[in-house]
């Protein structure tokens, strides 16, 4: 008995140590909680989407969705290394983008560099040895080749969008942090200066740099340990003087999208998700065709597919989301970016559209 009770209260002291890791980040407290349940959208203790949104369906068990991340599907990953384009940071007049894979990507406007969702570590997870692994190619990208930072804009705060890590080693080039409201508890305990961050509830604008960003409602949920939706999840609107652009984080389908479009009247570019989908979490996550219209409810004039070509956090084929979006774009005569992982292109130029998955395959063959 006694031995049974030490092993206890070791295994007990270890989940402790474990739960005090920097990596989890931290839970909002004092006036960031308070300014948090002020919201219209938080109750019962945590904040709420706009619509219902469950986890997954009524028919759907736990069980079932566990027994089918089991299944070994080969296809998960590419076949081959992903072909890395140089990025090119150099100085424009122009407003430019370079894609890192999944929802990372550098937005260069107004002679600013903006960085959303940084994720530059080789797993997906809070811990170096388990999770989902990069896939062979992206490591050509690396952050410490990326130029200075002057806002650096973290959409909510999953492992695949928040990346203690990179933020870390970026912290040192970075002006200024720009998120939803409740990450910054995060941040400040990573050591960012509660100056350097501005924390966004939905519909709140503000101007940083002469650049106008505003948070806007997403279909999502939160948390980094065990306890949920304690800070928010958004989409962000960014304009400038002559361009206005859709930053989606992640968000299933619903009518905040037509809300928004209605709101904002149309835009440049619309960067959205459409990867690690399951028809066993259809209300947090876009299907490729939800992604299609989700651009063409906001009025978008392009649409640029992203939440892909990273890692693998679903179970369908990694090349998937960009052969279903790409079909769906076409039927809906919605033009569409394609570019390599580290292409940057300019925005309203013609957008690459190389479909560059197609060629992986083939060279594999």
């Amino acid at each position: 008995m006694i031995i049974d009770f030490v092993v206890f209260l070791l295994i007990c002291f270890l989940l402790f140590l474990i739960w005090r890791m920097p990596v989890f980040g931290s839970l909002p407290r004092g006036k960031r909680l308070e300014l948090i349940k002020s919201k219209f959208y938080y109750k019962d203790g945590s904040l709420k989407n706009l619509s219902d949104t469950p986890m997954k369906p009524e028919n759907v068990t736990y069980i079932q969705m566990f027994s089918a991340f089991l299944k070994k599907n080969p296809l998960r990953r590419p076949p081959a290394p992903l072909p890395v384009l140089k990025p090119d940071f150099t100085n424009s007049s122009q407003t430019r983008l370079t894609w890192f894979g999944h929802s990372s990507y550098l937005l260069q406007i107004s002679g600013l560099n903006l960085l959303v969702d940084p994720v530059f570590s080789p797993r997906t997870s809070p811990f170096s040895f388990v999770g989902s692994l990069n896939y062979a190619g992206t490591e050509q990208l690396r952050l410490e080749d990326l130029p200075d930072i002057d806002i650096l804009l973290i959409t909510h705060d999953h492992y695949d969008h928040l990346d203690y890590q990179s933020v870390l080693k970026l912290n040192g080039k970075t002006k200024h942090f720009l998120t939803s409201l409740g990450v910054g508890a995060h941040l400040q305990r990573w050591g960012i200066p509660e100056s350097k961050i501005t924390e966004m509830a939905w519909y709140e604008t503000t101007t940083l740099s002469g650049l106008q960003f505003t948070a806007c409602p997403a279909r999502h949920f939160t948390g980094r340990l065990f306890k949920r939706n304690q800070t928010l999840w958004s989409s962000f609107v960014v304009q400038s003087a002559d361009k206005r652009i859709f930053l989606g984080g992640d968000s299933g389908y619903d009518t905040h999208f037509k809300e928004i479009g209605e709101r904002f009247g149309s835009f440049d570019l619309a960067i959205l998700e459409c990867g690690q989908y399951n028809v066993y979490w259809p209300f947090i996550h876009m299907f490729p065709e939800q992604t299609v219209q989700a651009a063409i409810d906001l009025n978008a004039k392009a649409l640029l597919p992203v939440h892909w070509s990273k890692f693998s956090l679903a179970l369908h084929d990694w090349n998937d989301p960009v052969i279903r979006v790409v079909k769906a774009a076409a039927e809906a005569q919605l033009p569409i970016a394609t570019p390599h992982l580290g292409e940057t292109m300019t925005i309203g130029d013609p957008y690459p559209i190389t479909q560059w998955w197609l060629n992986l395959a083939a060279a594999k063959q």
